[in-house]
């Protein structure tokens, strides 16, 4: 038994009594032995159906609890997991579908009945912790089978396989195996001092690493328990935390800002502040302006402790040491070799040396599923991402290395002018892009989606840009504003740069 198989089993066996996930949708909360007689019944069922060791089993869900014995039954026979966003279109999941020779898929029945005829077998699914389910078999996947493919389940066969969140292009397909995800909970779970008392709420996507083992996988590695909501609701999330004991969650800084905006979040916070107890709050993504974290950590008197982790890392890389974090820096490295991968071809852990972050360790994959030879150099996988270490060996990260901006011979890391443009309260979205310019080559571009669209759009593009001038180097500073209702994003919620450019530009040579 592969050790992701065996603390799965060991959690549902040692908390047969006891709730281990709740799903909001149905309000409810299922114990151990109604999780386990789920993955018994479906494993069984998968096995019927002729899937087994090698296969890939699609599912394309919203945030459901079902997802931990769907996915822990597929394990138990050798089957990877592929996530998808739950709104993909037909044809979009069809042709995912085809190209990769998935043999089953998990679909809710609206979806299910829109798929070609005689070409799937579908058949209902129902199951404790969901009754509304379908289970669509591809008929050629299987048609020449006498039996489901069997064998011992291995270390390095494939548990998840996941889209990246990357900004330009087509997201690259990541396999996650079962060694990388148990080496990647157990390092999240410690890290983030998770224990059997743990109570984590997901509101993030469940086709989103960030849900899929940082938190989901973590915390059933720790013994702890799952809330799973829908989706995000500014309005509802306090009355989530204080109903059901959450004590640590994991954000994006887009949720931060959505809960100090929202009225409702704020009443309901101060309705049911005694009610409130989360030790901390774990944002990665995107560094968050100092003001805006101190202002979080005043208003609902917690922590908000950094992180820095990626789908190619099975999660998480770095987070800040909770008795000395700072500010703007995504902490030191956990689990993970971290180094900077400079101009010259050198690998450092010197401080203030610039260049693109690398990584490499137990939870970190060695090679993409399909070729991407120039993203692996002498053992290390290159993130993309720009930093450099301080004297204390926090990392800082600065952005994107294909975003950034070449403004008269200065770059401009896009992220930094982000994090500075982001205090501003009136903005609820932000992506600076270059656009381009006949004298500078770009023109650094403040792309903004704000809490009133449509409303004093001139003068919020002059206070963004005296903020700018007064804040930021002169070359930093943005000299052109736009109003967008909102950006271009791939599956997984990332902003297209490269689409919200030729976006601005067609409206630009329309006028």
């Amino acid at each position: 038994m592969t050790a992701l198989n065996q603390y799965l089993s060991h959690q549902l066996q040692n908390e047969a009594t006891q709730a281990v996930v709740k799903d909001i949708t149905s309000d409810r909360w299922f114990t151990g032995a109604e999780v386990a007689e789920d993955v018994a019944s479906f494993a069984a069922r998968l096995t019927a159906a002729k899937i087994g060791r090698g296969d890939t089993l699609l599912i394309c869900l919203p945030n459901r609890a079902v997802f931990l014995p769907l996915e822990q039954a597929a394990w138990q026979l050798g089957v990877a997991v592929h996530p998808i966003a739950p709104d993909t279109p037909l044809p979009e999941l069809l042709a995912d579908q085809a190209e990769h020779h998935y043999a089953a898929m998990i679909l809710q029945p609206s979806l299910a009945a829109q798929l070609p005829g005689g070409d799937y077998q579908v058949t209902p699914l129902a199951m404790i912790l969901a009754q509304d389910l379908r289970l669509a078999v591809v008929a050629a996947a299987v048609a020449n089978r006498a039996s489901a493919p069997s064998g011992t389940v291995q270390e390095d066969d494939l548990a998840l396989i996941m889209h990246t969140s990357g900004t330009t292009g087509k997201p690259k397909r990541v396999g996650l195996t079962h060694r990388i995800v148990a080496n990647a909970a157990r390092h999240d779970a410690e890290s983030n001092t998770m224990s059997a008392d743990t109570v984590a709420l997901i509101t993030m996507p469940m086709f989103h690493i960030n849900s899929q083992v940082m938190v989901t996988q973590a915390i059933r590695y720790a013994g702890g328990k799952i809330v799973i909501a829908p989706k995000f609701s500014a309005s509802r999330y306090w009355n989530w935390v204080a109903d059901n004991g959450v004590d640590w969650t994991a954000v994006v800084p887009t949720i931060i800002s959505f809960l100090l905006l929202n009225e409702h979040s704020l009443a309901t916070y101060d309705a049911r502040q005694a009610e409130i107890h989360l030790r901390f709050v774990r944002s990665s993504s995107f560094a968050l302006p100092e003001e805006r974290l101190r202002e979080f950590q005043d208003r609902f008197h917690t922590t908000i402790i950094e992180g820095y982790g990626m789908t190619e890392a099975s999660s998480q890389c770095t987070i800040n040491p909770f008795d000395a974090p700072k500010i703007g820096s995504a902490g030191k490295a956990v689990g993970t070799d971290v180094a900077i991968h400079t101009a010259a071809g050198e690998f450092t852990t010197a401080p203030n040396v610039d260049g693109e972050i690398a990584i490499r360790g137990d939870h970190v994959i060695t090679s993409y599923l399909d070729p991407h030879p120039d993203a692996f150099v002498d053992g290390w996988f290159l993130t993309g991402d720009l930093g450099y270490f301080d004297a204390d060996q926090y990392l800082f990260v600065r952005g994107r290395s294909k975003e950034i901006i070449s403004r008269g011979g200065e770059k401009v890391a896009p992220a930094a002018v982000e994090s500075v443009l982001a205090e501003l309260d009136f903005i609820e979205q932000l992506a600076v892009i270059g656009l381009p310019d006949p004298l500078y080559g770009e023109e650094v571009t403040a792309v903004v989606v704000t809490t009133h669209p449509g409303i004093n759009e001139a003068a919020d593009r002059q206070t963004i840009l005296e903020y700018g001038r007064a804040r930021l180097a002169k070359f930093e500073a943005p000299t052109r504003v736009e109003f967008v209702r909102s950006f271009p994003r791939n599956t997984t919620g990332k902003v297209l740069r490269p689409a919200l450019r030729d976006q601005l530009l067609a409206i630009g040579a329309a006028k």
